[in-house]
């Protein structure tokens, strides 16, 4: 599932071998992870990355986060079926409540993934809350083992990612051949760093259930008999699984922006592929109807020829520009299709317009700005943090199909009528080809007998990184959860996105953590907002750019 983390994504969206007590119908009562007992946690000065990583999130509320802001450090088991074995470190934040008295609780959040890193996480949900929910919780964020600042990070090839990669292309034999060769030997490294044999055999423990029992550890540690969570995209499957494996323990759960149970996650990104197709689409629209401001074309179909042939030209030569420090960066095909495909994420005037300006100046010459936009570095290597563990986490949750024909059946057929990230998302996930560490059995979502009937989801009806069909499917599955509904918007994870409105998405948000109280039907719908206009700033500065080309 391509690039499947909120705070990005990534653009992208997108578990026999669990280990303990048969965990495809395990509980609480027989999880024997539930028996570790974590040291307590020690609450300090975060170090200077922390805060200075913090700090973007002061502009979000009254609130200066990065001042306040603590951090500790949690010893859990590498492997829980050896609790008394090999120890590593997760990094958590801690956003205190600023009301009077105790809080209310904590909250610990996740954003997705797999991959995201969580720790940062905190100070932004806990900056987005409203004043209420400052003065109540405490807002807790963890990096999940292999992420971030929890050690050891999982890193495989730093230069994976330089630009410009070889094109995604359409299943061609030469394409398919540097994309198989490129992606088995990023298998073959982690393999080599994390592997069995390695000094500390990771690959093996960095399953969805491993990160669950880790949650579970962290409430313990926190001292509370149940959890108070919220989790956004992937994280919403790790909320998923917890309640299934953790029934018992749950507290408040919210999940947005909902991960279907039942494809992961080879399915899951097929159905991504459709979804991301049609938002891209929709995305070319409304370019199309501001062309007085873009200039990419007055419909549609205009658009779309304009991006594909763009494409193409970028196929055959990059574009390339070096700053002042004399360091390059590129945009091929695939740094293209990558960049743009944020726009299908969500519904933002910043995303909107950034990238349609960036193409409009391309149009224009304007290579400094349109790479400034797409760019990705030639050399020097980048964190490849993110991906690494979005694939030992894939990879190794159930097994992926190991048939290269099948891959390429299915990536045909989907390409057909969604061409946009197809084959992109192909390669990305690509490595589960060859991936070696252990593959286990999904966690069966909702099969337990105590299954908490407080569960409150969040979902629009258009997000292509985690697809409404699959929301309805949790919904089903989790019952007596209650599900919150906006009705054509395309954002990916829908709290926090500016719905203040009375009766708006984060009216249910608030009611529920401060009241407990969840909506009085099984599903409610609210509307979107509405599309995002160009700033008028734009506007004027592409007009006045288009007049002297001519």
């Amino acid at each position: 599932m391509k690039k499947l983390v909120v705070v990005a994504a990534t653009a992208g969206l997108g578990m026999t071998g669990l280990g303990l007590a048969g965990a495809t119908s395990a509980s609480a009562a027989t999880d024997t992870s539930d028996a570790f007992r974590p040291a307590s946690l020690s609450w300090h000065a975060c170090s200077a990355d922390i805060v200075a990583g913090a700090k973007a999130y002061d502009g979000l509320g009254p609130v200066q986060v990065s001042k306040i802001i603590q951090c500790a450090e949690l010893q859990v088991p590498l492997d829980y079926a050896h609790p008394n074995g090999q120890k590593i470190t997760l990094e958590l934040t801690r956003t205190p409540h600023q009301g009077t008295g105790a809080a209310k609780g904590d909250i610990l959040v996740n954003p997705g993934g797999p991959g995201g890193e969580g720790a940062l996480f905190g100070p932004r949900v806990y900056a987005q809350n409203s004043a209420a929910m400052q003065k109540a919780y405490n807002v807790i964020g963890f990096d999940p083992r292999g992420i971030g600042f929890s050690t050891p990070k999982l890193t495989c090839d730093e230069n994976y990612s330089n630009a410009p990669r070889p094109e995604y292309g359409t299943g061609g034999k030469a394409d398919d051949a540097a994309w198989l060769k490129k992606s088995k030997a990023y298998a073959q490294a982690c393999y080599q760093k994390f592997g069995r044999g390695s000094k500390l055999d990771l690959l093996d423990h960095i399953k969805t259930i491993d990160s669950v029992r880790d949650m579970n550890t962290i409430r313990k540690a926190l001292g509370h008999k149940k959890l108070d969570y919220y989790g956004a995209s992937y994280g919403t499957y790790l909320g998923q699984v917890y309640a299934t494996v953790f029934p018992k323990r749950v507290g408040r759960m919210v999940l947005d922006g909902n991960v279907g149970p039942k494809h992961v996650w080879y399915e899951a990104q097929l159905d991504q592929d459709y979804a991301f197709d049609k938002n891209i689409e929709y995305y070319f629209g409304w370019i199309a109807k501001y062309d007085n401001v873009y200039h990419l074309g007055n419909t549609q179909a205009k658009v779309h020829k304009f991006f594909y042939g763009l494409q193409a030209s970028l196929a055959k030569k990059a574009a390339t520009f070096t700053d002042s420090s004399g360091a390059v960066s590129a945009v091929g095909p695939d740094e293209l299709v990558d960049g743009i495909q944020t726009a299908g994420y969500r519904r933002s005037q910043a995303v909107w317009n950034s990238y349609a300006a960036a193409l409009a100046a391309y149009k224009t010459n304007n290579v400094e700005k349109f790479v400034g936009t797409f760019g990705v570095q030639t050399t020097g290597g980048s964190d490849d943090n993110e991906f690494a563990v979005y694939n030992a986490v894939q990879c190794t949750d159930t097994q992926w199909p190991l048939s290269w024909n099948k891959w390429h059946a299915d990536a045909v057929k989907v390409n057909k009528t969604a061409p946009f990230e197809t084959w992109g998302n192909v390669w990305f996930n690509a490595p589960c080809l060859y991936w070696n560490a252990k593959a286990g059995t999904p966690v069966k979502v909702g099969q337990t007998k105590d299954l908490p009937k407080n569960i409150l989801m969040f979902q629009a009806t258009e997000d292509a990184a985690t697809p409404y069909a699959g929301a309805l499917e949790l919904h089903k599955t989790l019952k007596g959860s209650h599900l919150v509904v906006q009705d054509g918007d395309r954002t990916h994870c829908i709290v926090h996105r500016g719905d203040l409105r009375p009766g708006g998405v984060d009216s249910y948000f608030d009611a529920y953590f401060l009241n407990g109280t969840l909506p009085k039907q099984d599903t409610v719908h609210v509307s979107q907002l509405g599309d995002p206009t160009p700033p008028a700033s734009t506007a004027k500065a592409t007009s006045a750019k288009s007049e002297v080309v001519k």
